[in-house]
């Protein structure tokens, strides 16, 4: 279990190895080609010391890797900060913490994204009146204008949901998630209303785990599964705490999460009674 950097330092190196292998290079071959010490190959494809993304491309080059997707995913895994809208969250470096950023990018080049959520609305999925409640709530003292930049960044996060092609989202919803009121009963009324729109995109698979179905498996709480479809050795677990978030990266770890996701679903009403389900709560507790 590890911090956001060193899991990506760790997979990215890991992927150069593959690369490099593939191109049938020792490591040592590759040093020569990009005129460094063999050493530093190494260095990097254990994760042992960090890597610029301008050194990144001289490897790609020299492994004859020409996938734009791979590469842009490469490159932010390294902390490029090119590539215009795909890292739009740079300008917020000031005000996102480095774990944030993390998450925000992993987001963005994802193919798709399994996450459980036992308190609240997936934030690819909230209003912007929801995002502010809940972020004021979550955040102690906080500044308007800070209040404002945050709400802002949780909605251009969306914006994922709508790039060609989209991030697939699979999201299983606790019951609680949706009879928690945040910001009142109309910013409710209009967060479930969003809620069942998005239920019916192309896109998204949402389901809810009702309270009838006891004690479940994801009681020890919320996480988030990223993967990329090229690349699945860059699949990875996302467990967020209250100052800090936690990647793991082993693959047992991919495995039980990925198993515990199927189960939940497996639990979970179908998306169809889901959307009564939300239509039911709306109606009853916010409904005019």
């Amino acid at each position: 279990m590890q911090h956001g950097p060193v899991v990506r330092r760790r997979k990215l190196g890991a992927e150069l190895r593959a690369l490099r292998t593939r191109a049938g290079l020792t490591s040592g071959e590759a040093a020569g080609l990009v005129g460094w010490h063999q050493s530093k190959v190494s260095r990097i494809e254990t994760g042992a010391s960090g890597v610029k993304p301008a050194d990144v491309r001289l490897l790609l080059d020299a492994y004859g890797v020409e996938d734009p997707d791979l590469r842009e995913l490469l490159l932010v895994l390294a902390g490029s900060e090119e590539g215009g809208r795909h890292h739009w969250w740079h300008a917020y470096r000031g005000v996102l913490p480095p774990t944030y950023r993390d998450f925000i990018s992993l987001e963005s080049q994802a193919t798709a994204m399994r996450t459980l959520e036992t308190s609240v609305i997936p934030g690819l999925l909230q209003t912007r009146e929801y995002a502010r409640a809940v972020t004021r709530a979550a955040v102690e003292g906080l500044e308007d204008e800070r209040l404002d930049t945050l709400v802002e960044v949780r909605l251009a996060r969306q914006d994922v949901l709508r790039a060609h092609p989209p991030l697939e989202l699979s999201a299983v919803l606790d019951e609680a998630v949706l009879r928690r009121e945040v910001g009142g009963p109309a910013v409710m009324a209009r967060q479930l209303s969003r809620l069942a729109e998005a239920a019916r995109l192309p896109q998204v698979r949402l389901q809810v785990l009702p309270f009838s179905a006891g004690a479940h498996i994801g009681v020890t709480g919320p996480f988030v599964i990223f993967s990329f479809s090229r690349t699945s050795d860059l699949d990875v677990v996302v467990l967020d705490h209250m100052t800090s978030s936690l990647h793991l990266e082993r693959k047992e770890d991919l495995v039980a999460y990925s198993e515990s996701f199927r189960t939940l679903q497996h639990h979970a009403l179908s998306p169809a009674d889901s959307l009564d389900f939300i239509a039911g709560i709306s109606d009853g507790s916010y409904g005019a």
